[in-house]
């Protein structure tokens, strides 16, 4: 009888913990509320969008922030500072043991500008880096530091000598790709019958430090693609024990000189150490160049700096990436222009470019 009794007063417990059981509310999938609305927002390099995931009901999750699928936070909040331009996307994750819920942002963080003010200067205001080739007038008056810092604000003049040789400058304003218009001048000493192109570069200034830190993009000029175009192209240049010419290799296995006439000019920069420099870039083919008794270079098409009488007209949207596809850029801010073309021509020395200035055509007068 007694064993009966506690069978039943066990059954009698079972059933109200059972009951109990069924009256809790069974575990939600967390639900949480976002501290900036909607999933796509914009912003700008190096400032701050502060994110936070909110409980209304105030239960405690696991939560977790990932940048392009890399986890940066396991905290409710997550503080996001663009170091440069692009589109990123930021997601969060709340998750507690009936499950997980996600929310995705799409952030937007535009090219940093500098716009024109009215003591905008129409020329480059900044020189960055020089280094020439070897050259008749690398280690001269034209070819050195002071040379290259008489473009700062107005025209001056600087020879960047063989190929490769360049020169990187700066604007202060961003310079606006203008659709349908070209939108940078340089200017040279171009002849109609002589010239000495150099392939230009662009480059805008993503992370916004004011640095040419960022990616250069070639202008794409009338040569690209045709036969003697070669990107990716490389040069040594050895320093002779006394002077003389430079002995050059290249990437593809070619040899030659840079002529210099006088046996005693050391035209191998004097400032560099070591006694080998190697410049990289696009190499621009030969075909406008016609030896004889009066050495020609006729111009190319477009696209090129001193190529033209009176300065080449470029349009940044001609830019194109490291695999030769269009790259649409809203502005610039840096320029680099290096020497094309590989040749002696004779009496006149190497093929070296001179650059006498570098304006925006939007505050030309």
């Amino acid at each position: 009888m007694r064993i009966k009794q506690y069978l039943s007063a066990a059954l009698v417990c079972v059933a109200l913990f059972s009951a109990c059981k069924k009256d809790e509310p069974a575990e939600k999938v967390p639900e949480v509320t976002m501290s900036i609305e909607g999933n796509a927002l914009n912003g700008k390099v190096n400032e701050k969008i502060a994110f936070a995931a909110v409980s209304p009901s105030g239960k405690s999750y696991q939560h977790e922030w990932k940048l392009d699928g890399t986890v940066k936070s396991t905290t409710a909040t997550y503080d996001f500072t663009p170091a440069q331009s692009g589109i990123f996307i930021v997601e969060h994750t709340a998750t507690n043991s009936a499950g997980s819920a996600s929310f995705k942002y799409t952030v937007n963080v535009g090219v940093p500008t500098v716009p024109v003010t009215p003591t905008s200067n129409m020329y480059v205001t900044n020189m960055f880096e020089f280094l020439p080739a070897p050259g008749q007038n690398t280690n001269k008056t034209l070819g050195i530091i002071t040379a290259a810092e008489s473009l700062k604000g107005k025209k001056g003049l600087v020879s960047l000598g063989a190929w490769g040789g360049y020169i990187v400058l700066g604007f202060d304003h961003t310079v606006i790709n203008e659709p349908g218009k070209e939108d940078i001048i340089v200017y040279n000493n171009a002849q109609s019958n002589f010239a000495e192109p150099a392939v230009v570069w662009v480059m805008q200034d993503e992370n916004g430090n004011a640095k040419p830190d960022d990616t250069w993009y070639e202008l794409k000029g009338s040569e690209f693609g045709k036969e003697g175009y070669v990107r990716n192209y490389e040069v040594t240049y050895t320093k002779p024990a006394v002077g003389g010419s430079i002995a050059w290799k290249d990437n593809k296995g070619q040899t030659g000189t840079v002529n210099i006439f006088s046996a005693s000019f050391q035209s191998f920069p004097n400032w560099l150490t070591g006694t080998e420099y190697t410049l990289k870039g696009s190499l621009l083919p030969t075909t406008g160049i016609k030896p004889g008794g009066l050495v020609t270079s006729m111009p190319f098409g477009f696209g090129y700096a001193d190529n033209t009488v009176n300065g080449d007209k470029l349009d940044i949207a001609n830019a194109m990436d490291k695999n030769g596809n269009a790259k649409s850029l809203s502005g610039i801010d840096f320029i680099k222009i290096q020497t094309g073309i590989q040749a002696n021509l004779g009496v006149l020395g190497e093929l070296s470019t001179e650059v006498v200035g570098v304006a925006d055509l939007s505050l030309v007068k």
